[in-house]
């Protein structure tokens, strides 16, 4: 635990020293024009829905905004501090990421937009960009014949490839099939052309990305740019400090928010630590 702090703060030191981490994309109010409008129920007309059940969800352990339990009060407690952040600083992208693999990410990434979306005040669009390994439909049970890679590669209308699993306000922008060249792919006009129009396209949209791990592959580094903000999952026991020391350099030009302490020993309390989020989740396995 405490090899964790060390290491962010360290790293969050460096970026201040160097003048690091005021990038990301452009900013763009998350409700401008709408600020405090309640979006109310969407029906979807368009986007294809899918009615998951609540029992699959939970065995997948997308627990978030589902039932109330200790797991879904964490995810609430981690929604309530991103969201703030957010909207302080007028943004509406953001990633998330981790070191390496299995600390934890997508799981992450899935219960904080399903939170997102059990708020009044906006939609959320979950964006699978682990375009290697894409795997967010997976935990909805869904089966995916399109997806982001073939929207980039092939031309596939977004309206074709977008699914809402029976969860208000929230919808999922699959992986699809998995390419070889995913950092080009992730890195290149056509994906900047895209997140640009999902964040605009609707202003009261809060856009997550599920991105591949940081040290593994050059694909989160080649989308980070996009983006107006990065979350960095990491892994009590398995997390090593270095790592996270390194993954937090290359996000170095990405406003950082924060760490996300996955299968903490210690409890579910989310508390600030030098002025990024640190949220303590309980113990599960896998993630």
């Amino acid at each position: 635990m405490e090899r964790i702090k060390t290491a962010v703060e360290k790293a969050r030191g460096q970026r201040s020293r160097y003048g690091i981490g005021s990038g990301g994309a452009h900013q763009h109010g998350v409700g401008s024009g709408k600020t405090g409008e309640a979006v109310g129920q969407i029906q979807y007309t368009q986007t294809r829905s899918v009615n998951v059940s609540r029992d699959f969800l939970r065995e997948k352990r997308v627990v978030s905004g589902l039932t109330q339990n200790a797991f879904t009060d964490a995810y609430k407690i981690l929604c309530t501090q991103v969201l703030q952040k957010m909207r302080d600083a007028g943004w509406n992208a953001l990633a998330v990421t981790s070191p390496g693999d299995g600390e934890g990410k997508t799981l992450t990434a899935i219960n904080l937009a399903v939170s997102m979306a059990m708020e009044v005040n906006q939609t959320v669009l979950l964006v699978d960009a682990n375009l290697r390994h894409p795997s967010v439909h997976e935990y909805f049970g869904l089966k995916v014949e399109a997806g982001l890679s073939d929207y980039l590669t092939s031309d596939v209308p977004l309206e074709n490839i977008l699914v809402n699993p029976g969860i208000g306000n929230f919808v999922i922008l699959p992986g699809g099939k998995p390419l070889l060249n995913s950092s080009e792919m992730l890195g290149s006009p056509r994906m900047a052309q895209l997140v640009q129009e999902l964040k605009q396209r609707y202003p009261a949209r809060i856009v997550l990305f599920d991105l591949p791990p940081l040290l593994n592959a050059a694909d989160a580094l080649a989308f980070a740019p996009y983006v107006d903000a990065a979350l960095l999952v990491v892994q009590e026991a398995k997390t090593k400090a270095e790592d996270i020391t390194r993954a937090a350099e290359l996000l170095g030009s990405t406003n950082l928010l924060g760490t996300v302490l996955n299968q903490s020993i210690s409890g579910n309390v989310v508390e600030q630590q030098s002025g990024g989020l640190l949220g303590r989740l309980f113990r599960r396995k896998g993630g």
